[in-house]
């Protein structure tokens, strides 16, 4: 269930950064092997990215989960899009696909 003030503090995250991570830890410190997996996608392409950190809060932990309709963590957005989770952002990622949209979007997005 998603309230309105949940879904408030949600929208302001995703509007904060042109590209935004909800991951459990931190972009220092993941917290989980997905989450790891997503930050080390990033990082070797050189996109700078606004972690949150899901474990802090209840409410965004289960309110992301609702507002995405995607059921796990963690979850990209690029430029107030959802992309998507650890999988489909590895996949994009070895296909090229996520430097392509990050590119599009007018991130910039190199390997390393």
């Amino acid at each position: 269930m998603l309230d309105a003030a949940t879904k408030e503090r949600i929208d302001a995250d995703i509007a904060s950064e042109d590209v935004v991570l909800f991951m459990k830890g931190t972009p220092v410190f993941p917290q989980c092997g997905f989450s790891a997996a997503v930050v080390g996608v990033l990082s070797h392409l050189g996109v700078k990215f606004r972690g949150i950190n899901v474990l802090e809060d209840d409410a965004i932990r289960e309110g992301i989960k609702a507002y995405s309709d995607w059921p796990t963590i963690p979850q990209l957005y690029v430029k107030r899009e959802f992309v998507g989770g650890c999988d489909i952002i590895r996949e994009m990622y070895e296909t090229g696909e996520l430097t392509e949209m990050l590119q599009t979007h007018g991130i910039d997005a190199h390997p390393a």
